[in-house]
């Protein structure tokens, strides 16, 4: 596949990616305002979609569960990272206000920034203008004159954003020697051996699951199981920054949701802040950065990679027609 279909193909993941990662939160505080414990809304949505997608490969194609050994080593480490990430996302987002909440979380693209340049990763003028003008139009779409101020709930939810971010260029480098759909199952099935542990010994004991609940877990964690698969899918096609950068999106998307289910309204600076969003979004037509493997040896995940003289053979990717 050349780069410019991989990077046709890579956009509309990414943008996906997006979309369902901007329902998530949504679904997320339904459900811990209808009595779940935030714990017991991690364990269920990621274990539930880990074994929806563990099911999945089974039907497609088992073929999808071979990796190289060092790559599982990457998305374990990738998914009990971002195992304790969702376990401190959801515990922050039960303390703090929607706004403020996505605020602090909504800085992992600068991280991934600075991760991805310290593995040997350089961004071009226009992916740093990007980021630039995504600073401030987070900043406007998420102020709040009368946010609830809680500090442990701003340091859960920038632990979180952290950790996130440290999982993205992880997985990047095993994502050049296996598909999405693997790195995918692996990272969920880590996720889900951190948080189903924490869950049993620290979450409130849950009785019973109210009919209230239902709905916004199950929502939940479908958009887990999209949202995972296309984020990875993004990632191969188009690299960690330029999907994360799309990834703000999802402040969009939670800002739409919000006026149509909650009935909340856009302020003036929200607008503005809409505005450079969009901008910034739109201008992923237009920056052809790429992200390509750093030479080999290079980058402090370097490691991660099979050596040059045992090449792996080129896994099939359900997502790539052009492998059909």
């Amino acid at each position: 596949m050349s780069a410019s279909r991989d990077r046709a193909r890579g956009i509309p993941f990414a943008s996906l990616s997006a979309l369902f990662l901007g329902v998530a939160p949504i679904f997320g505080k339904q459900a811990i305002q209808a009595g779940l414990p935030p714990l017991a809304v991690v364990a269920a949505r990621t274990a539930g979609a880990a074994i929806l997608l563990f099911l999945v490969v089974l039907v497609v194609n088992r073929r999808f569960l071979y990796i190289y050994p060092l790559g599982l080593l990457g998305c374990l480490i990738a998914g009990g990272l971002n195992g304790i990430g969702s376990i401190l996302y959801y515990s922050g987002l039960a303390r703090l206000d929607a706004g403020l909440a996505q605020l602090l979380y909504s800085l992992y693209p600068m991280l991934v920034a600075a991760l991805l340049y310290l593995d040997g990763h350089r961004h071009t003028r226009l992916t740093l203008i990007r980021l630039g003008l995504a600073v401030p139009a987070v900043v406007l779409l998420t102020a709040a004159s009368a946010s609830r101020i809680d500090p442990l709930g701003i340091l859960l939810m920038l632990g979180a954003a952290v950790l996130y971010a440290l999982h993205i260029p992880i997985n990047q480098r095993v994502l050049y020697e296996a598909p999405a759909p693997t790195v995918t199952l692996y990272t969920l099935l880590a996720m889900t051996a951190v948080v189903l542990p924490a869950f049993a010994f620290f979450s409130p004991p849950v009785a019973a699951v109210s009919s209230a609940a239902l709905a916004p877990l199950a929502g939940l964690t479908a958009v887990t199981f999209l949202s995972r698969l296309t984020l990875f899918a993004g990632v191969k096609r188009i690299g960690g920054m330029q999907t994360t950068l799309l990834g703000l999106g999802e402040l969009l998307v939670a800002v739409a949701l919000a006026q149509l289910w909650l009935g909340e309204t856009l302020t003036v600076f929200q607008w503005m802040g809409a505005t450079l969003l969009a901008v910034a979004l739109l201008l992923v037509g237009r920056d052809q950065s790429g992200e390509g493997e750093p030479a080999q040896g290079q980058g402090w995940l370097h490691w991660l990679l099979p050596p040059l003289s045992a090449p792996l053979p080129k896994p099939i990717d359900p997502l790539d027609s052009s492998q059909d």
